[in-house]
């Protein structure tokens, strides 16, 4: 998988089945990335911060908030939900009320 990009993406779930844990893993794995799991407990915030690469995040169960403090903007993201986030782009997380599962892939800086 080839991203060159230097803003934020969101692409909404589209598919015609409910997103599995599965699926979601086969098509980043097919996208060339190596996925990592995470999930956390209702409402926890993680803060602002940035990374020296950029990052792909779906979201496998529940939902989670992501902020970007520079341009005063929030996403939810639900089952299925996908968003790239450049290198170096401000950006905190907040789980939402039922928790979260996510699948998380780095890609390097290029």
């Amino acid at each position: 998988m080839s991203i060159h990009q230097s803003t934020v993406q969101l692409t909404r779930w589209n598919g015609s089945e409910h997103p599995t844990l599965s699926s979601i893993t086969r098509q980043m794995k097919k996208d060339g990335l190596r996925p990592y799991m995470w999930f956390n407990t209702p409402n926890y915030r993680y803060g602002v911060r940035s990374h020296g690469y950029n990052k792909i995040l779906y979201v496998v169960e529940g939902s989670v908030e992501i902020t970007l403090p520079d341009n005063n903007q929030r996403l939810i993201l639900r089952p299925g939900d996908h968003i790239f986030i450049p290198a170096g782009t401000r950006h905190g997380t907040i789980v939402g009320t039922n928790g979260a599962r996510c699948l998380e892939a780095a890609l390097a800086r290029r």
